[in-house]
């Protein structure tokens, strides 16, 4: 695959959360010991001995950094605002696909209460965009090094944490050890503030711009969102096994990631009669397959609320 704007589209999603979280917990003891407690809370939180006491809606600012090495990959405004939107539409439940959640599902789909905006002000008070533009020399940031959010490697750094969601957009995303093209990655809560936030592809960000079908429905953000608020991939990362949990209970255990756009049911796991819960944003399916979040999930996201990133509680 090249290096440039003709880079080919996937034929499936990729996501390299999961290697960048082995990485931290194998060289980050703060981050280990910080996810103990943050996973303690998510527990307690999906199993009901603790609930949130969060009222209303949680607007979370964000920051898009743009990073680019070519005049195209510099994407425009409304390529912007149309993801902030489907972020928008997906976390509040309002997203206008969401009819075709299977109706087993349906009683399950859950309103988060969290809302997305881009920033007005910048760290230090000065008006903004929300919208920072940096033109690099790189062509493609590797995962493992974080390059992209720091200056100093050809990207941007991150504004303070505890006040925004970061989300970087940059050319091309790669893992050294994985063949297959990175669509996004987050980094989970608990690690460090310099490297936390979202990375997306321009390729895979928004709906319009150079946004590329099957990945032009914006998301491939709403996913890796979820990971930023500590959803955990719908199968449980166990390769392609029956023995992983996402620690949710009221997504079904599944096999594995699903790919495309698969029919319902689709069995595995012995989870018959209704199957893998494909239309899950935490599965690996197309951007026009993917539909809800569970009540589960969303007592997850409100325990990293109420922990981890309660700076966003009032914001």
């Amino acid at each position: 695959m090249s290096e440039n704007d003709a880079a080919t589209t996937p034929a499936r999603r990729g996501c390299g959360t999961m290697p960048v979280h082995h990485l931290l917990m194998a060289e980050d003891p703060a981050y280990a010991a910080n996810r103990v407690q943050i996973e303690n809370q998510a527990f307690a939180y999906e199993t009901g001995t603790e609930a949130t006491e969060r009222v209303g809606l949680t607007r979370i600012p964000v920051v898009v950094h743009v990073v680019f090495h070519t005049a195209a990959q510099n994407i425009g405004e409304d390529q912007v605002t149309s993801q902030i939107d489907v972020l928008n539409q997906d976390f509040r439940a309002l997203n206008p696909d969401i009819d075709k959640v299977p109706e087993v599902w349906k009683p399950l789909v859950a309103d988060s209460r969290i809302e997305f905006h881009l920033a007005t002000h910048d760290p230090q008070g000065q008006p903004t965009d929300g919208i920072t533009r940096t033109q690099t020399q790189a062509t493609k940031f590797n995962i493992r090094t974080n390059a992209v959010k720091h200056s100093s490697s050809g990207g941007h750094d991150a504004w303070p944490d505890d006040r925004y969601l970061n989300l970087w957009v940059c050319p091309r995303i790669f893992d050294p050890n994985d063949p297959n093209e990175i669509l996004g990655y987050a980094q989970f809560p608990g690690g460090p503030a310099e490297t936390d936030g979202v990375v997306i592809g321009h390729q895979f960000f928004g709906t319009t711009g150079t946004a590329s079908a099957p990945f032009n429905g914006g998301r491939t953000t709403t996913h890796e969102v979820g990971h930023w608020l500590n959803l955990l991939h719908i199968w449980g990362d166990d390769d392609n096994g029956c023995n992983g949990s996402d620690l949710v209970m009221d997504t079904p255990n599944s096999g594995g990631p699903n790919f495309r756009a698969p029919n319902f049911p689709r069995l595995s796991c012995s989870n018959g009669p209704d199957g893998d819960m494909f239309v899950n944003y935490m599965d690996y399916t197309d951007d026009k397959s993917m539909f809800m979040f569970t009540r589960g999930q969303v007592a997850r996201m409100e325990a990293t609320l109420d922990s981890a990133r309660s700076s966003f509680n009032g914001a």
